[in-house]
């Protein structure tokens, strides 16, 4: 079984490690799998790029035509919008493979254009890691126009100037003629697929992302407190976001809001919050403390952190999956975060972790009353592994993926031989 996967980047952003392990984990196996992108991060021979495939891509029309389009979108969604417009030559090198299966990730950044999408003749799977599959140019919108359809009269109050969106969601509806098979990596995804005026009557089925769980293990806590100069007599509270803490999706200004709570109550204890990723700006007027650590590029190290600390605050608005909290659960570590999104899926409630009330801060503060109780916390620590082990793990995922691979080629055979019949 030979598949392409298709993805921008293979390990720059969530998207694309989630692809990548994906790929890894088919590898491992036994399946014929291959990462095609347009920019490469890792080595090795089942990783190549646009340029060792011999692909051109028009960065001088993407920079005249595609960014001043973009622009006159006015908007307060901060998030990336993608018009995806220009056509590829990735498409033939696609229908020229001998892949038995094109597994399409996150193809933005022009690299398949809309109508590119459609033309591709193999079978054809696509892993959504964001909302812009359902929506117009929009990767997230709190809006409900993906479910409702795209109007004039629906446009939300905060937008203004060429109605960017409009004119992406017409596009994707007169091109995409025959439903695709979507996977997503939770439940709360599938919910919007099957709720979206564009992808409602598409196949939808729900797999978790993987995690290579003999790497992202637990360590000694001591040792790699030691690693990180952190206290050994204080509970540690850890928050990560690779995209940055000031991205308002990630809910940072909850956790503080609701760590300010806790740190009130007379049942708490002495603690401090650690931050890893992109630096964010932070009050200064907190009354506990906070430290920055940075981006981490080897995953041994992050492991390490996550055993560090006791309890992954991950207070995300919204959030496809949460694959910090899956790596802290393979690592040992409970999670607390909100009811709401892909984290429902990761986060057992006061079982692997504690899943508060939608942005309900005084909540998230009781939670943590509740999880940094001794007795409590070990229970967590150790159902944590065992959910990871159970649902994350590489050889459970791929499975999945290999069966859902072989489904569709056997019905593409089925229906080839039916055409030629």
């Amino acid at each position: 079984m030979k598949v392409i996967h298709l993805s921008y980047y293979d390990t720059l952003g969530g998207a694309a490690r989630a692809a990548y392990r994906i790929h890894t984990s088919l590898l491992r196996g036994g399946v014929e799998s291959k990462m095609w992108v347009n920019r490469a991060f890792t080595g090795g021979p089942t990783i190549e790029t646009s340029s060792t495939l011999g692909i051109r891509f028009p960065y001088l029309l993407r920079r005249l035509f595609v960014f001043p389009l973009v622009n006159f979108l006015k908007t307060r969604n901060p998030i990336i919008h993608s018009p995806s417009i220009l056509p590829s030559q990735w498409l033939k090198k696609i229908n020229n493979s001998d892949a038995d299966l094109i597994h399409l990730h996150w193809i933005q950044n022009e690299m398949l254009s809309i109508e590119d999408i459609e033309k591709i003749k193999k079978p054809l799977l696509w892993t959504l890691h964001d909302m812009w599959g359902f929506c117009g140019a929009e990767h997230y919108t709190e809006d409900s126009r993906w479910k409702n359809g795209y109007r004039k009269n629906n446009r939300p109050e905060y937008e203004s100037g060429f109605d960017l969106n409009l004119w992406t969601w017409k596009r994707k509806i007169k091109n995409w003629h025959k439903p695709k098979q979507i996977v997503t990596p939770s439940t709360w995804l599938s919910d919007c697929v099957s709720k979206s005026a564009l992808m409602r009557r598409w196949p939808i089925i729900t797999v978790p992302n993987p995690l290579d769980t003999t790497k992202w293990r637990q360590y000694d806590k001591i040792l790699s407190r030691k690693k990180f100069g952190l206290p050994l007599d204080k509970s540690i509270i850890l928050f990560g976001s690779m995209g940055g803490g000031n991205e308002p999706r990630k809910g940072l200004d909850l956790l503080l809001r609701a760590l300010e709570l806790y740190s009130k109550m007379d049942n708490s204890s002495d603690f401090e919050l650690i931050i890893f990723g992109l630096h964010v700006s932070l009050p200064s007027n907190s009354s506990f403390t906070i430290r920055q650590l940075g981006t981490f590029d080897k995953d041994d190290d992050l492991s390490m952190l996550y055993s560090a600390a006791d309890v992954l605050s991950a207070p995300s608005r919204q959030e496809v999956f949460g694959q910090t909290a899956s790596e802290a659960h393979a690592c040992g570590t409970p999670v607390i975060a909100f009811r709401t999104g892909g984290l429902i899926d990761i986060v057992k409630h006061k079982s692997t972790g504690y899943l508060a009330d939608a942005f309900d801060v005084n909540d998230m503060a009781d939670g943590l009353v509740w999880l940094l109780k001794e007795d409590n916390l070990e229970a967590s620590s150790r159902n944590a592994r065992l959910r990871a082990l159970s649902t994350f793990s590489e050889a459970v995922v791929a499975d999945q993926y290999k069966r859902l691979y072989e489904d569709m080629i056997k019905s593409s055979k089925k229906e080839s031989f039916s055409i030629s019949d």
